[in-house]
């Protein structure tokens, strides 16, 4: 396990610690071996910090995307993978090009997301918090 090198009295030992089991030591001392109890043991701490995460809800019906596009209007897509951090225009919302609809959040950078034409929003496929991938529909105008 972990070598030492001790002078007692100007003798030299070389000692190497072999196991630790409670407060009993195997150690072995310039080649014989010992058993050796051991008193006021320190209990050392870990410096690495550990990690607790929040727990992820078992039903995620509500954070699913719904994929389906309708043939009557205009798609707006994610054009890479993120998460929708702000949703700015709701159904019903007249937009003009190149007004934001909503802000998503990519690669720790805020995206806005904008109309690619004049008209009225008649969905909105996503919600703030949602998870998205390339290419899904996030929104539809007419």
């Amino acid at each position: 396990m972990k070598k030492y090198k001790f002078t007692i009295r100007g003798n030299d030992y070389d000692v190497e610690i072999k196991e630790v089991e409670g407060n009993i030591a195997k150690i072995e001392v310039n080649g014989t071996a010992y058993e050796v109890q051991i008193h006021n043991k320190e209990i050392k701490t870990s410096k690495t910090p550990t990690i607790v995460r929040a727990n992820v809800p078992v039903d995620r019906k509500d954070s699913k995307i719904k994929k389906s596009v309708s043939s009557r209007g205009h798609s707006v897509k994610a054009p890479l993978p993120g998460s929708i951090f702000k949703v700015l225009k709701q159904v019903g919302d007249e937009v003009k090009k190149g007004d934001a609809i909503l802000i998503m959040e990519a690669m720790k950078m805020e995206n806005k997301i904008t109309a690619e034409k004049d008209g009225t929003i008649i969905s909105m496929k996503v919600k703030e918090g949602d998870t998205v991938l390339q290419n899904d529909v996030l929104a539809e105008i007419e």
